[in-house]
């Protein structure tokens, strides 16, 4: 039976679904028996319920005005009684979509309440844990769930200033004053994350040490301060220059009286959860851990593969990506040790690397826009259907950048006057040899995640608050591949190796996750595997192991969701011989907006009758 198989995904989420219960119902109208107009009417309900519950997903779209202005002076409520509600929405929700008779829908809109059912589902079974943070219905944060609630690379710490600085537009004093409102929520959000570390540690749910020890080390480093030089006074400050007020004055104490004291009681309760921490990585040592990590295993794939299948999947990958490398590297000399010895000493070589200064990240920035503008000349190869995909290349805030990422994404505005963001993490250009920035940049901006996304603006707007995880990242990993497939790498084989490693690392990342989970692998092995096996760096491996620790499941969504790309193409391209087209098959992913991948085969399927019509 093939892994992927929905009727064994939908068994696996009920046997999650027999964990208690978290939060109360809400009471809510009878869902629609049927008809289109009835059930999109009800998802523009739940998406109008969602931007209430999560209002920074309205000021990303640029969603935060007019009838919902409202929305720009809130953030979400962290706190454990707003856990309760969001859970008890969910599952109010959850059951309406359930109750609607889908004999009489159009294909169209089966598919979107298919696709809102499905998350809402993963986020039930998540609610059910009494623990951690279930985020896959905020499209802000959605590529990721969590067991704990502030790590190094979430939380209010890591995701507030930033959102602020860069999403918060400020074109008015009202503006403005929404900008303060949303501060002094920032200090409610960071309280209401301390009270559930204290609920979760009760419980025994305490990060292991050494993500604390980064996560305080980032904390008291920005603590420390002078609080006139926050981003979150001067990035008001710097944009109301010419609007009347003392807003840097209102800014700055906001920051003194209420987010200062709120951060230090958070870094206080995170030294009581380090003082009770251990090296333990994974979350079996957790309450139901093994049952904690098929759920986030299953959120992060939206397929049934078992930890075990998915460490063996991760393997034999790997192993056919290698193979592909060994030729590459032969032609350019390096013909002694394993796979991993020849591109470590490749990604070391100072004629590769840039100078780690200002000036070499300003380099690195240069080569990236350069980049970009070489694949939008390819795209229209590759895509029937072209959209604009307004891009920003941003160096990730040196503030977070210990415990963030390497590269993400941040969505653009719906009306496209905020332009998408990519964002590279830049403390150490060692990390970013030359021929590994390409296939990078393909998978972050054009034609990956910012390219997709901008499809998805065109759908009912449930559609572009709802994400997955394999979905998207499998689409970014499948957008290195079109880099490749489109000529990006001709003449630069040193690229198609960055390229190649890049798709192996996302294999490496199939077999630490389970081995950490599953089969309890230290931090130290973990990071050693990794390193050895795939030739990168041990700092950029130590990042990604953490990342990996803090949030379970995520990193397998990408070659998961990758190698079912390939699959279907693969399918499509059988069935219609010589009437598939690559730029109508591309047209079919995109403009089908994400999907999990027991959904996405469905779509492929009449892309394959409406080409043979």
């Amino acid at each position: 039976m093939h892994a992927l198989d929905r009727r064994r995904f939908l068994a696996s989420a009920g046997a999650i679904a027999a964990l208690p219960l978290v939060g109360g119902c809400v009471a809510g109208q009878v869902a629609p028996k049927g008809s289109d107009a009835e059930v999109e009417a009800m998802l523009a309900a739940i998406a109008e319920d969602l931007l209430s519950t999560y209002p920074e997903a309205a000021t990303s779209l640029g969603l935060d005005k007019d009838g919902r202005a409202a929305l720009k002076r809130r953030l979400m409520d962290r706190s454990l009684q707003g856990r309760g509600r969001q859970a008890g929405f969910v599952r109010d929700r959850l059951a309406r979509l359930r109750s609607v008779d889908r004999s009489r829908l159009s294909p169209g809109t089966a598919t979107d309440l298919g696709v809102t059912e499905a998350a809402f589902a993963i986020a039930d079974a998540g609610f059910r844990f009494p623990y951690g943070d279930v985020i896959n219905l905020h499209n802000n944060w959605s590529y990721r769930n969590a067991p704990y609630v502030v790590a190094q690379n979430m939380g209010a710490f890591v995701e507030i200033p930033d959102f602020l600085d860069s999403s918060h537009v400020i074109a008015n004093a009202d503006d403005a004053e929404a900008y303060l409102m949303r501060l002094d929520a920032f200090a409610g959000m960071l309280d209401g994350e301390t009270e559930r570390l204290r609920h979760d540690g009760a419980l025994g749910v305490i990060a292991p040490d050494f993500l604390l020890d980064k996560t305080l080390r980032q904390m008291k480093s920005a603590r420390a301060q002078p609080l006139a030089e926050w981003v979150l006074v001067t990035s008001l400050a710097k944009r109301t220059a010419n609007i009347p007020g003392d807003w840097t004055g209102r800014a700055g104490a906001i920051v003194r009286d209420k987010v200062a004291p709120a951060l230090d009681r958070q870094i206080a309760e995170l030294q009581r959860h380090r003082a009770r921490a251990d090296d333990r990585a994974g979350v079996w040592k957790l309450p139901d851990g093994d049952a904690y990590y098929a759920w986030a295993l299953s959120a992060g794939t939206t397929s049934s593969l078992t930890p075990d299948e998915v460490h063996r999947r991760g393997l034999d990958e790997l192993a056919a990506l290698q193979a592909r490398m060994e030729p590459l590297l032969r032609a350019q000399g390096l013909t002694q040790g394993t796979v991993g010895e020849r591109m470590t000493a490749l990604g070391k070589d100072p004629k590769h690397l840039f100078p780690n200064t200002d000036a070499g990240r300003a380099q690195i920035l240069d080569y990236l826009n350069g980049r970009v503008a070489d694949i939008r000349t390819r795209l229209p190869r590759a895509f029937a259907t072209l959209v604009p995909a307004k891009l920003v290349i941003k160096r990730v805030p040196p503030e977070i950048e210990a415990g963030a990422p390497g590269g993400y994404a941040a969505a653009g505005t719906i009306d496209g006057s905020v332009p998408g963001m990519y964002y590279i993490n830049l403390r150490d250009t060692s990390t970013w040899p030359r021929f590994g920035l390409p296939t990078l940049t393909y998978h972050e901006g054009i034609p990956g995640h910012i390219w997709q996304g901008e499809y998805t603006y065109k759908l009912p707007l449930i559609r572009s608050l709802i994400a997955f995880n394999a979905y998207s990242e499998g689409w970014a990993l499948y957008a290195e591949q079109l880099g490749d497939e489109l000529g990006a790498y001709e003449g630069d084989p040193l690229g198609q190796l960055g390229y190649l490693q890049s798709l192996a690392f996302r294999a490496c990342r199939l077999v630490v996750d389970s081995g950490i989970h599953s089969k309890r692998w230290t931090r130290a092995k973990a990071i050693d595997w990794f390193a050895t096996t795939n030739g990168s760096s041990v700092e950029e491996v130590q990042s990604e192991v953490d990342r990996y620790c803090a949030w379970p499941g995520q990193a397998c969504g990408y070659k998961v969701g990758h190698s079912e790309i390939n699959r279907l193409r693969d399918k499509a391209r059988a069935a219609l011989g010589d009437r598939f087209d690559l730029r109508l098959f591309d047209d079919a992913l995109v403009l089908g907006g994400g999907v999990p991948m027991t959904l996405l085969e469905t779509i492929v399927d009449r892309h394959i009758v409406e080409r043979r019509a």
